[in-house]
């Protein structure tokens, strides 16, 4: 996983149970088809355990799909403290009670039933069942169901099955840019962030190799933490700064066009340009060696 450049420096069994909980977190956050999640799937739903989400995958396989929530209490093992840890999150599309395709526990299906009931609406009516119960919400409140609970059932009967995660988005890539040898120095294009470290950012622009946002290529301003401007699986639209084919080395730039300093340089690496000193011309004539004479004179003695 891109977790940034000090991905191993930490307890590795910590950060796979961290990862673990973060799945585990967000399929139950998003909610589990359970006539179609595989057993690993399965395994991140609140409650089932490996060895029942083994059971669920096999009963449906023998018996065809679940028609409701209840019949998942046929599955061995699965006995109902783990049916009301698990009924919540998991979902049955075209089944045979329509709340079993939202996030409302079966334990809450009384009140909604009974709402149905009030107003003589189907239960298949859920929107309008929603909107019976904003209006009336103090009259179903118990205290087995609190009102932070009717806000949440109303806020799935609006919407039945829907998916709460923003939309995916993902950069586009640029046509006939496939290889790093398709770049030219200058090219603007749009990649996806796929790490984070304190000297810059990596981005996937679509050629096999990430390229590098240094630090002082991340905005106009100066940058002294990259996790400031940018973040793993963000859209970003980039500048082509250099281009080293040799040493697989790709330089970005998210900096405006007139204030990149781009560099025109490719293949191989500027080479700096050493100007030649110029020797002193020495001088090849003959020297005679000192007399006694010039010795003396030199240093101030007579005869």
């Amino acid at each position: 996983i891109g977790v940034g450049q000090y991905q191993h420096d930490v307890d590795q069994k910590l950060l796979k149970k961290k990862l673990d909980e973060t799945v585990e977190s967000c399929v139950n956050y998003v909610g589990v088809d359970l006539n179609t999640a595989s057993k690993e799937l399965l395994t991140f739903v609140s409650g089932i355990s490996p060895t029942i989400a083994n059971n669920i995958v096999a009963y449906r396989n023998q018996n065809g799909a679940f028609c409701d929530r209840k019949a998942l209490l046929k599955v061995p093992k699965l006995g109902p403290k783990t049916f009301e840890q698990a009924a919540g999150f998991l979902r049955i599309r075209g089944g045979k009670n329509p709340l079993d395709n939202t996030a409302v526990h079966p334990e809450s299906y009384g009140v909604v039933e009974a709402i149905a009931k009030n107003f003589s609406v189907s239960l298949a009516q859920t929107s309008e069942i929603a909107q019976r119960l904003k209006a009336n919400l103090s009259q179903y409140v118990t205290e087995a169901i609190g009102e932070p609970t009717l806000r949440d059932i109303v806020s799935e009967l609006e919407k039945p099955g829907r998916d709460p995660r923003a939309e995916f988005t993902y950069a586009t890539f640029k046509a006939g840019i496939k290889e790093i040898s398709d770049l030219q120095v200058g090219m603007e294009l749009e990649g996806v962030v796929t790490n984070v470290a304190n000297f810059g950012a990596f981005v996937d622009v679509g050629v096999h190799q990430d390229g590098l946002i240094h630090v002082s290529q991340l905005a106009d301003r100066f940058v002294s933490d990259p996790k400031q401007i940018v973040k793993v699986g963000q859209v970003v639209k980039v500048r082509v700064m250099e281009v080293n084919e040799k040493l697989k080395r790709i330089s970005l730039s998210m900096k405006s066009p007139d204030r990149t300093g781009t560099q025109t340089v490719r293949q191989s690496e500027a080479q700096p340009i050493h100007k030649q000193k110029t020797q002193p011309k020495q001088n090849h004539s003959e020297t005679k060696p000192p007399t006694l004479d010039d010795l003396r004179s030199k240093f101030g003695k007579k005869h």
